[in-house]
């Protein structure tokens, strides 16, 4: 997501509410667990309202259940969702819709582990999360915006990430159209009198957010196969020729980089498709959506890595919470970044951390005492700023720093085999790294993603003949107890073929280090390789 709102309604009673499992206000519901949604739509020209009719699959992890909620924008102003019937099998059941919350009553309490089906039938033009209007071309156009809990605007679910399950949309709309959704197609039947049915099905659990679905007159194109998934271009039909230049060369590099150093990709392909009313990107799994306007004449490489890696890290491996959001944004920051390594060298990848690195210290200056990991989010109209993105994706570069390349790169594998289409938290992160590291990282994790600034380090160094030694002289200038910063060390010798590097750790406000060498150095360099976030002056005395 590249910009990508929870204040979640406090229930009346405490059977819908859960004993806090994690951090950020969404009441969870520790008795049910969804499993599988069937969406069923039907769109129209002459409306922006639409019909629904929805299939919840819950499981019922315990005894005792008496009803269960799900998140539904009620009715207001002329906007917003209205329910007309909710069934479970031949009964009818109870129901109480308000504060955008339908309640349901079951009529039987289920057993531990029994599975129903319940049926809601709704209509209602959405106030968000489903934008109907005019593309760049005046043309109009059907777009889910769900990011991060707008899906309630327009689907009766569990709108929170901790609740993953499949899901199919069945949408019918005049035939003119062509819809994309998540997943893979199943049918497409034209009805008769204009219509058009369509129906795809995802087979691996996603988050609320992720479901997507697409309507307009696209210009649909499948450009083969990368690591055997399937890759397809929906761009409106005036950019058929665009969309092929915009993505498939960054998306097939992308998906081939990240399934060679990642895993395998999760999902049954990969639609890259061209939206109305965006600005940068949302990664849907297997359906990421582009801002109409990163559709042009050069590939949106950056973008579309960016997007991309999120199929890995925030759309399979879903953080449990929304405090722990870096766990997506910060991946796909970084991971664009060494997919940029991987392609285009290391010059390219160091100027780009070197650009973030800039970001992160502008940030930090705007928007003082914001560390990267939420503290209890309970506005969802905060849960995204550029230091999760920035400062959580060179939080990752120093992990890598910190215990090595080979094990960083087999902690991640470990990470995604282990949380793959399921939920983890920061705490699992550290657990995993630590494990592939063989070190403690606790403090690594809590110095990075806690704390909010970042270092600000003044210093020098000096050659003594006498001793034939190096005297290096640093000082932590930042407010607060000194950071924990393990620094290499350049040194350039005049005739030697390449530097020498040494490693130190600063642990004090200030200290001096000492570094044998036979000659006087041309040149002295902190953190030549550019490993560590750090706002740094530092020369010859």
């Amino acid at each position: 997501m590249r910009i990508k709102s929870i204040f979640c309604s406090i229930l009346v009673g405490v059977s819908l509410c859960a004993p806090r499992a994690a951090a950020d206000t969404y009441p969870r519901q520790p008795g049910i667990d969804a499993q599988h949604y069937i969406f069923r739509l039907t769109l129209s020209d002459d409306s922006d309202e639409i019909a629904g009719e929805a299939t919840i699959d819950l499981r019922f992890v315990k005894d005792g259940v008496t009803e269960f909620a799900l998140d539904l924008a009620s009715a207001a102003g002329g906007k917003g969702m209205t329910v007309s019937e909710v069934t479970s099998g031949d009964a009818t059941l109870r129901y109480v819709h308000q504060s955008d919350r339908l309640v349901i009553t079951l009529p039987s309490a289920p057993k531990a582990q029994e599975r129903r089906q319940f049926m809601v039938r709704y209509h209602g033009i959405p106030a968000s999360g489903f934008r109907i209007g005019p593309n760049k071309y005046g043309e109009r156009t059907f777009f889910s915006m769900n990011w991060p809990d707008l899906a309630r605007q327009w689907l009766p679910m569990i709108d929170h990430p901790y609740d993953k399950a499949t899901s199919e949309f069945i949408v019918t709309a005049p035939v003119k159209y062509q819809v994309i959704a998540n997943g893979l197609l199943q049918e497409e039947t034209d009805l008769g009198e204009g219509r058009r049915l369509t129906h795809w099905k995802q087979s691996v659990p996603i988050a609320s957010w992720l479901n997507a679905v697409g309507v307009a007159q696209f210009s649909a194109r499948s450009f083969g196969m990368a690591k055997d998934i399937p890759l397809q271009t929906w761009v409106f039909h005036q950019d058929r020729d665009a969309g092929i230049v915009t993505f498939d060369k960054p998306a097939r590099e992308a998906i081939e980089f990240y399934s060679d150093h990642v895993g395998p990709y999760p999902y049954e392909k990969l639609a890259n498709v061209e939206v109305a009313g965006l600005n940068g990107g949302t990664e849907h799994a297997s359906a990421i959506f582009y801002g109409e306007r990163s559709v042009g004449n050069r590939p949106a490489t950056g973008l579309v890595a960016h997007e991309i890696a999120h199929q890995w890290f925030g759309d399979s491996v879903t953080e449990k919470d929304w405090d722990d959001v870096w766990l997506s944004e910060g991946f796909a920051t970084y991971f664009a970044l060494l997919c940029t390594e991987n392609y285009e060298g290391r010059d390219a990848f160091v100027a780009g951390l070197k650009r973030s690195r800039d970001s992160v210290f502008d940030l930090e200056k705007k928007s003082p005492g914001v560390p990267v990991i939420h503290q209890n989010l309970s506005d969802m109209k905060k849960v995204l700023n550029q230091i999760i993105y920035q400062k959580g994706g060179w939080t990752l570069h120093m992990l890598r720093g910190q215990i090595g390349t080979g094990k960083f790169w087999a902690g991640i594998r470990d990470y995604y085999h282990r949380y793959r289409d399921a939920n983890a938290s920061t705490e699992d992160f550290r657990r995993v790294m630590e494990e592939n590291a063989g070190a403690d990282l606790a403090w690594f994790f809590a110095q990075w993603l806690n704390r909010p600034g970042s270092p600000v380090i003044e210093g020098g160094w000096r050659y003594d003949p006498s001793t034939r030694r190096i005297e290096i002289d640093l000082a932590q200038l930042e407010p607060g107890d000194p950071y924990r910063l393990p620094f290499e060390i350049g040194i350039a010798v005049d005739g030697a073929p390449q530097m020498r590097i040494e490693k130190i750790e600063m642990t004090k406000k200030q200290q001096r280090f000492e570094i044998a060498a036979g000659k006087e150095p041309s040149s002295v360099v902190l953190d030549p390789n550019t490993w560590v976030l750090m706002q740094a002056r530092f020369s010859k005395r």
